[in-house]
């Protein structure tokens, strides 16, 4: 569905993404994970070749069909949902970066399977994670990841395969003959505004639309942080903030697809920093799994806003990476239920032990799942010092 020039371009700002997401600079001779989807070999292959010509040492693993993935959770037996290959952790260990190439060619094929049964297996894999993130936070690791058109994403999104690759084409800048120094320039422009959020000292965020009406605490030792690299396409500018000081309602009013399972219109009211009412309009009981799978499930690991100005994209997408970045008519802000992300910490990353993050507020889960919200919004920053000022605005930062 992309141009060969295209796959280079994209392939050109997949490399930047990595390279742009870490604090130190890659080494020659660096482990390089390419993660992907069957019908994205050609990126891939074009990846390759870049980063073995950058002296890097890329290692292939292509992800499961959905027919392998269907057979593993209707057949494995509890050790074989949470076994881990010999060597897995060794890898992790000594990864210098990780792209990840989504293509579905199926959404739906888990719908069937009992969520207790998928998240045995996210759960054993959470030490994994917890490897990365602890390596990203010393800057010997970084990770992007992108889209690859495919005929079933385009047809859950309501969209021709045509219409489809246009959305991926322009929210990349694929279309243009120098796409990294356009990243860069947004970069620019989108640093300016962490610059000016993070100088605020903000007790809390009010954030209200038709359907939403919640406070979110960002908590000590907090920093915006956004468009650093990590997705391509992103635009979102984001913090985790303090779990234990979410209340009021949050609503989502755009679709999501997550393990097979289709939801609509999720609705949580939050007391005391957890989700203690939780509806949906679709997919109600599998939302409830969900934030069931661990302790922290049912709080608030990230908030996030993104800047109509900066994303092309105004479809839905029927895919997280580019629906958390849909600007529109109105931008879009954002939760996630599950995991807090340990560098929107403003101090040194190695003191952020454990026991500190779970002292700051920093929520833990095996979860990291975002519920999107589009409608018209406006969102106050309730001052330290007392009085209010406006962030965010009919889809726009003030700035």
């Amino acid at each position: 569905m992309l141009t060969e020039t295209q796959l280079q371009r994209y392939a050109d700002v997949l490399i930047w993404g990595l390279e742009q997401s870490r604090r130190n600079p890659l080494k020659k001779n660096g482990a390089i994970l390419i993660r992907y989807d069957l019908p994205a070999v050609r990126l891939v292959e074009i990846l390759f070749e870049k980063l073995l010509r950058m002296g890097l040492n890329p290692i292939q693993r292509a992800s499961l069909t959905p027919l392998m993935e269907t057979r593993f959770f209707e057949t494995a037996v509890p050790k074989q949902l949470t076994f881990q290959p010999p060597g897995e952790e060794e890898l992790y260990r000594h990864l210098a970066g990780a792209i990840h190439v989504l293509a579905p060619t199926s959404l739906t094929h888990l719908a069937h399977v009992a969520p207790k049964r998928i998240g045995q297996t996210v759960l054993a894999r959470k030490p994994l994670r917890d490897i990365l993130d602890a390596r990203e936070a010393q800057g010997a690791f970084s990770w992007t990841l992108c889209l690859y058109p495919t005929a079933a994403l385009a047809a859950h999104a309501n969209l021709s395969p045509t219409d489809y690759t246009r959305q991926i084409v322009r929210a990349c800048y694929l279309n243009r003959r120098n796409p990294v120094a356009l990243w860069h320039d947004v970069y620019t422009k989108a640093g300016r505004i962490k610059t000016w959020l993070n100088r605020l000292r903000v007790k809390q965020f009010h954030i209200e639309s038709a359907n939403i009406d919640l406070i979110v605490t960002p908590g000590e030792k907090r920093q915006w942080i956004g468009l650093s690299g990590h997705n391509i396409p992103s635009f979102e500018l984001f913090l985790s903030p303090d779990w234990r000081g979410t209340k009021g309602v949050y609503y989502a009013d755009q679709p999501s697809y997550r393990n097979g399972n289709f939801v609509t219109g999720v609705r949580l009211e939050f007391t005391r920093g957890s989700a203690v009412g939780i509806s949906a309009e679709t997919g109600e009981a599998f939302v409830r799994q969900q934030l069931a799978m661990d302790r922290g499930a049912s709080r608030i690991g990230e908030f996030s806003l993104t800047d109509k100005r900066f994303s092309k994209i105004d479809r839905y997408m029927a895919d997280t990476l580019f629906d958390e970045n849909f600007g529109g008519p109105n931008g879009n802000c954002h939760i996630a239920v599950g995991a807090a992300y340990a560098d929107t910490y403003s101090g040194p990353p190695a003191e952020l032990t454990r026991k500190k993050k779970q002292a700051l507020g920093f929520n833990d889960s095996a979860l990291h799942w975002d519920l999107v919200n589009t409608e018209k919004k406006k969102v106050t920053a309730l001052l330290a010092g007392g009085g209010k000022k406006v962030i965010y605005e009919n889809g726009v930062f003030t700035h």
